[in-house]
């Protein structure tokens, strides 16, 4: 029997115009979705679609669907060129879609506010006024609230109600019945006057006119969504700031030392590129001449600035706080630090939580629930003897207060915040599943080398007997006789050496010779320096720093000088700065950590006891660490996995939840679900506090959203809301949502309290 065959699938996004609420939403989803083997996510507050689709159903395919449903769709421009990029942003600063809503949003308010005015002061009320309030509210009517009109027909013809179809009756009802009333009912008599009520009152023998929810209804739903859209623009602010810290030329150098400036577009791998203080650097690459200080802040939330030297690699984005840096490029254009960061911010934004997949599903019946609504408080009030206007009134007052915009910006507003301010503080998330899962940990594994440590040889501690040369003169003379060494114990007293003297040129070494299994030796400034295994008799400080050493699994090496033993130089993979208060807020946020390596037991054990944690696993394998994670969800925990390295990536994959280094490997950061950028374990417990507050906040949006319309719908039913007010309150609810999220954008992770001292 014949395998079937494989589908593939591809990803595909598509920008789509037109939705203005989750009733939108729904139905782009469905519309993708009845083609065969297509699944899609429609991100209202970005506008945009990520379709998963077989190979042979073609993006155009794509977009005429999305047409066919009423609404545009367009493929994503390609990259422009620096040059293309800089004569689009000489242009307008603000596209014309945006000043035509502007202006669209200025006149009406020009011409509905002495509508407004007169109706709702009687006072004012003068000979004939209600003929000039037509006049102008005509226009209102028609050209304020074409959008909604033209939307709404547009639905129509592809049997779908939205929003607009709600905002579009509401005023041709009010509009129509104002001009019945003035025309055919009496309200057209020079000397009428009309009191304002908030609460809709009985007619007297001469018909209400609603004037004022004609022109009031399209103004602050106009108002609403400007606003909206001004606030959904600052959720995004943060990936846009990402755009612009790509650098748009690049100073090239040539091999004969000439420069020339070139777009970023056409620097290549293994390009030579100079960075003088101030600049970002362009690409990902590696130092080959030159030392300075980067900032990394905005790239990777490094507050401090990193020194870098020959060798050492820098990330596109970062400033050169400085000196002069020549550059080698390692990585261009989609492979970048800075693209990846992008691209994951990007993805992270297309997602939804399960409580937006409910709310979307309420969202697609919601329209034509809320005019079957309508209809029957405009039938329950004629049947029941009332006045026509107040019935009307009731049904107007149904349709504009209902307002499934809410529904569909409350997880993507709160998303786009919160991966935006993630990004800025060195947390990448790939989603809002990412998110839950950070909410609900139980427990946290661990890797040690590379995750909680710094993943490489560095003198740990220099022990130097009491008068003797001194801690700096030995170190010194040590790292004279290494600076030829290959050895990674040699590197690390050099590099070493060099830092605490500030990049002091170390002294030659003569009759240098490797002693094979005992250390190095040479003559330095005429001294005969030894670098050894710890043997013999050694002095106090010096036997208890060693017994120490071997404690923590450090590697000790004994320093001699003309055969006196001077000094005792620990080396080891360190512990990294922050990773006590790391494990000590995750243990405060509830979160057991439980330590997993493949290293030995004592260099485990010494690590777990310097940062508290109580279970230790050593030597474990690439499928240890997956078992273990399987023995814990067994448990019952939601287990998640911190690693940097290759042999973390089954155990990341596994997890409830993987968490990669930014230091790490490309397969573990591309298992994981979260991804701390700056390559700080602290970032942790930032991370999942920012998930819990940004879950806490689409928790209040979507019940606002719903208590809203449960609360406000009913009130219209029975004839206790003014269509004014409705048109206000209804603009309010999505304001007030998109307000919440933006909350986010100025999150702070509060400062650690630790208790006892740092280590």
């Amino acid at each position: 029997m014949s395998a079937e065959p494989v589908t593939t699938l591809v990803t595909t996004d598509l920008t789509v115009g037109g939705m203005t609420c989750a009733a939108c939403v729904t139905r782009v989803e469905k519309k993708l979705g009845k083609l065969d083997g297509v699944t899609a996510t429609v991100n209202l507050a970005t506008g945009r679609a990520r379709v998963s689709h077989p190979a042979d159903v073609s993006p155009e395919e794509l977009v005429a669907t999305v047409t066919k449903a009423g609404y545009t769709a367009a493929l994503p421009e390609p990259p422009r060129s620096s040059k293309e990029q800089q004569a689009a942003d000489g242009g307008e600063s603000e596209d014309a879609e945006r000043q035509r809503e502007r202006h669209r949003l200025v006149v009406t308010a020009l011409l509905a506010s002495p509508v407004l005015v007169l109706s709702m002061a009687p006072a004012l009320q003068f000979r004939n006024w209600q003929w000039l309030c037509f006049v102008l509210a005509a226009p209102v009517a028609v050209w304020g609230a074409w959008p909604f009109h033209e939307r709404a027909v547009r639905g129509l013809r592809h049997s779908a109600a939205t929003m607009d179809t709600l905002v579009s009756l509401g005023v041709v009802a009010s509009f129509s019945w104002s001009a019945y009333a003035l025309f055919l009912g009496g309200a057209g008599d020079p000397g009428m006057r009309m009191p304002f009520t908030l609460v809709p009152t009985a007619s007297e023998g001469v018909a209400h006119i609603y004037l004022e929810a004609a022109v009031a209804v399209p103004l602050f739903v106009l108002a609403g969504r400007f606003l909206e859209a001004r606030a959904r623009h600052g959720t995004g602010a943060a990936l846009r700031s990402l755009a612009r810290i790509a650098a748009k030329e690049v100073s090239v150098r040539d091999r004969d030392g000439s420069e020339r400036l070139l777009p970023i577009e056409e620097l290549g791998v293994g390009q030579v590129f100079v960075v003088r203080p101030g600049e970002r650097v362009a690409t990902d690459g590696q130092v080959v001449e030159g030392s300075s200080a980067v900032d990394l802040s905005l790239v990777t939330g490094e507050s401090e600035p990193v020194e870098v030297g020959p060798g050492s690699d820098v990330v596109g984005g970062a400033v050169n706080a400085g000196g002069l840096l020549l550059v080698r490029a390692m990585a261009v254009g989609a492979d970048t630090q800075l693209a990846r960061i992008t691209r994951l911010v990007t993805e992270a934004q297309a997602g939804k939580a399960r409580a937006q997949r409910l709310a979307d599903s309420v969202a697609g019946v919601f329209v034509p629930v809320v005019m079957a609504l309508a209809v029957t408080a405009l039938g329950f009030w004629l049947g029941a003897g009332a006045d026509p206007q107040a019935a009307i009134t009731a049904c107007v007052a149904v349709l504009v207060v209902a307002c499934p915009c809410a529904l569909g910006l409350a997880t993507p507003t709160a998303l786009m915040a919160a991966t935006g301010r993630g990004a800025q503080l060195g947390v990448l998330v790939t989603g809002p599943q990412a998110l839950e899962g950070l909410q609900h940990l139980h427990a946290v594994v661990l890797d040690k080398t590379g995750t909680l440590t710094s993943g490489h040889m560095s003198v740990a501690r220099v022990t130097a007997v009491p008068d003797g040369l001194g801690r700096d003169a030995v170190l010194r003379l040590a790292a004279a006789v290494e600076q030829g060494s290959e050895h990674p114990l040699g590197r690390a007293v050099c590099a070493y050496a060099r830092r605490e003297s500030g990049g002091e040129r170390l002294p030659d070494v003569s009759e240098f010779s490797a002693l094979p299994g005992r250390g190095v030796r040479g003559q330095v400034e005429e001294r005969l320096v030894e670098l050894l295994a710890p043997d013999g008799e050694l002095t106090d400080v010096l036997q208890k720093a060693l017994a120490e050493s071997e404690a923590v699994a450090r590697t000790p090496v004994l320093v001699r000088v003309d055969g006196v033993a001077e000094a005792l130089i620990e080396i080891g993979d360190v512990v990294r700065p922050g990773s006590y208060r790391a494990v000590d807020r995750l243990r405060r946020l509830g979160v057991r950590p439980v330590l997993a390596t493949g290293d030995r037991e004592a260099p485990a054990r010494a690590v777990a006891e310097a940062l508290g944690i109580d279970e230790v696993h050593a030597r474990r394998t690439p499928e240890d660490k997956a078992e273990l994670v399987r023995e814990l969800q067994e448990q019952g925990y939601r287990v998640a996995v911190v690693g940097d390295g290759v042999n973390d990536a089954a155990a990341l994959a596994g997890a409830d939840l993987g968490i990669a280094m930014g230091t790490g490997t490309d397969v573990a950061i591309g298992a994981a679900d979260v991804t701390l950028v700056r390559g700080d374990i602290e970032a942790l417990a930032d991370a999942v506090l920012l998930a819990r507050r940004t879950l806490g906040t689409i928790r209040v949006n979507l019940v606002w959203a719903f208590g809203y319309n449960v609360v406000t719908v009913p009130l219209a039913m029975v004839g206790l809301l003014n269509p004014m007010l409705a048109a206000a309150a209804m603009s309010a609810s999505s304001v007030l949502v998109v307000a919440n999220s933006l909350r986010l954008r100025a999150w702070q992770p509060p400062a650690s309290s630790v208790r006892g001292r740092a280590r």
